[in-house]
């Protein structure tokens, strides 16, 4: 089962790919997406889709995984962080791929033990639980985390987990990834 995981952003937006095969977790890719700096607004949500749909093509995930807003510094900040989140959203329901939520506090629990971790802290887990060479850049191992965290509640037993999921027109109370 692949995913993509997604850290939206309107300046940096990172995303992960990765597999479960036999309970294991193998990367496949990483990186960060980031819009032409001095354009308008408009362009920049434009180049975000752009390439989250080449993403997409390039990786075929079976599923989507964006975090949830959390409450940023400012009204402007997290308006313009839900515009890059609806550009996410938008870029994976173009594609028919049904999108999972999860909030930062349960990304990080899932990948650290701890809902308050540092984004140091992700970062070194997310090395780890993958085996990479390196340590990817904040935006990129929280996408990664995203996903880490989808695929270990999807290998829950039903019921185990709760959390919030979009796919198709419908509504999923539990982790159980419903995929056609």
């Amino acid at each position: 089962m692949r995913i993509l995981g997604i850290d939206p952003g309107s300046a940096v937006t990172g995303y992960g790919v990765i597999e479960a095969r036999g309970g294991r977790l193998r990367h496949v890719a990483h990186g960060t997406l980031v819009p032409p700096r001095g354009a308008a607004l408009p362009a920049r949500l434009a180049a975000l889709h752009a390439a989250l749909r080449d993403v997409i093509g390039d990786h075929a995930p079976v599923g989507v995984v964006v975090e949830q807003v959390f409450v940023a510094a400012s009204p402007r900040s997290a308006l313009v962080l839900g515009q890059a989140r609806g550009v996410a959203l938008a870029a994976a329901a173009s594609a028919g791929l049904p999108v999972f939520e999860y909030g930062p506090r349960t990304i990080k629990l899932a990948v650290t033990g701890s809902g308050a971790a540092a984004k140091a802290e992700v970062q070194r887990m997310v090395e780890a639980l993958l085996a990479l060479d390196a340590r990817p850049v904040p935006d990129a191992a929280d996408a990664l985390a995203a996903a880490i965290c989808h695929l270990r509640a999807a290998a829950l037993p039903p019921g185990a987990a709760r959390g919030r999921a979009r796919g198709r027109g419908r509504r999923a109370g539990r982790f159980a990834l419903r995929l056609a």
